[in-house]
């Protein structure tokens, strides 16, 4: 709750330096709940937590008998339960909605065509070039009618994509190649982000010795592992 109040106060906070408001969040989420006196085998834990975090996020190796050894019995445990969710969600990307095969084809053949007339407009073949480009023009504009089409028939479909499918006035998604959105499994550059969903072992790891170093010492609940991640994001993105 408190940091869904944090984060809602940055949206307010645009015009103060990010680096400032960022660490002003950081210090707010650690006064909600501040850490007691550590005792000396606390202190060495968590020097050693914050000395492994720091290894990870340079992405260094860190032998699992390091984690096993400062992490808990459950923490420890935290990364494998993690991690296999991690692998059934890559099983799941792979089976893909059969709605998403219309406009995923219609894509590709557009893309197609504006490569074959890229490359007859480097030849100089211009007329060719041009019937070409109206072709891919107007594959597109079937894909964003398919694509508005089985969104409207099931809004679920919208995790799939790479982006918000708005489409209203002044939406950024119309019919050029361009703006037409990307599933998430694509490997086109034009695609603008991941499956939020996604995350590598190695950050993977580091949240959860993110956490560990943030219960030391404190006795209320420990952030939940889409919390600490939102937050880890969210401190280390430059606006």
């Amino acid at each position: 709750m408190f940091l869904k109040k944090a984060l809602s106060e940055w949206y307010n906070s645009q015009k103060k330096p990010s680096s400032n408001f960022q660490k002003l969040l950081q210090e707010r989420l650690d006064k909600a709940n501040p850490r007691r006196l550590l005792t000396i085998g606390e202190e060495i834990r968590l020097s050693r937590l914050e000395a492994i975090a720091a290894k990870l996020k340079r992405g260094e190796n860190v032998q699992n008998r390091q984690l096993q050894t400062w992490l808990s019995e459950d923490e420890y445990a935290q990364v494998d339960i993690e991690w296999q969710e991690q692998l059934e969600l890559r099983e799941e990307l792979k089976d893909k909605p059969d709605e998403l095969k219309r406009y995923e084809d219609k894509l590709k053949e557009a893309i197609m065509m504006r490569n074959r007339s890229d490359a007859y407009h480097r030849k100089g073949k211009k007329s060719a070039a041009y019937k070409l480009d109206s072709k891919c023009e107007s594959l597109c504009e079937d894909a964003l009618e398919v694509l508005q089409e089985i969104v409207a028939a099931d809004a679920s479909l919208q995790i799939w994509f790479d982006r918000n499918l708005d489409f209203g006035h002044g939406s950024l998604i119309d019919a050029s190649l361009g703006n037409l959105p990307r599933l998430v499994t694509s490997r086109s550059i034009e695609k603008l982000s991941d499956d939020s969903r996604l995350v590598k072992k190695i950050d993977l790891k580091i949240s959860v010795v993110e956490r560990a170093i943030y219960s030391i010492g404190r006795d209320t609940e420990v952030p939940s592992e889409g919390d600490s991640v939102m937050l880890e994001k969210f401190l280390n993105t430059d606006f």
